[in-house]
């Protein structure tokens, strides 16, 4: 990971690794929830949720899909397209994906506003922490 000058997304994606480490031990697919601005290589598929499935719902189905059937390389793990596209798994009709959209949203929205405070927080404590140690700020 690393930054550069230039992106090719903007958005909420999830990208899922194609070729290296794409497959975790138990089976499931290495992924990633991307957001903003990026930019990725040509090693990992980037994917979007289609109404009325969101990102948020196709990044649960795919956390717990099994793609052990679709890896192929003898020396180095991939995901082609064309194995990933013809992946079969099991949807709920769209109803039921309403629901369970609403249902799920609150929850990764409150991670996401956790891992912000986390992110502040830590940023917080390696400001003050050195300083603390160094007498340069003191408690009373």
């Amino acid at each position: 990971m690393d930054e550069v000058n230039e992106y090719l997304f903007d958005g909420e994606y999830i990208l899922l690794g194609e070729d290296g480490t794409v497959i975790t031990d138990k089976g499931y697919p290495v992924l990633q929830y991307a957001t903003g601005k990026f930019w990725v290589n040509n090693h990992a598929h980037v994917l979007r949720g289609k109404l009325p499935f969101s990102n948020r719902m196709l990044w649960c189905l795919l956390k717990t899909t099994s793609v052990v059937d679709i890896v192929t390389g003898a020396v180095q793990p991939k995901i082609n397209q064309g194995n990933l596209k013809a992946m079969v798994v099991t949807i709920p009709p769209p109803e039921v994906a309403i629901k369970i959209g609403k249902a799920i949203d609150p929850l990764y929205d409150k991670v996401n506003v956790n891992n912000t405070q986390i992110a502040t927080l830590t940023a917080l404590r390696d400001t003050l922490l050195p300083k603390l140690m160094s007498g340069e700020v003191r408690v009373a």
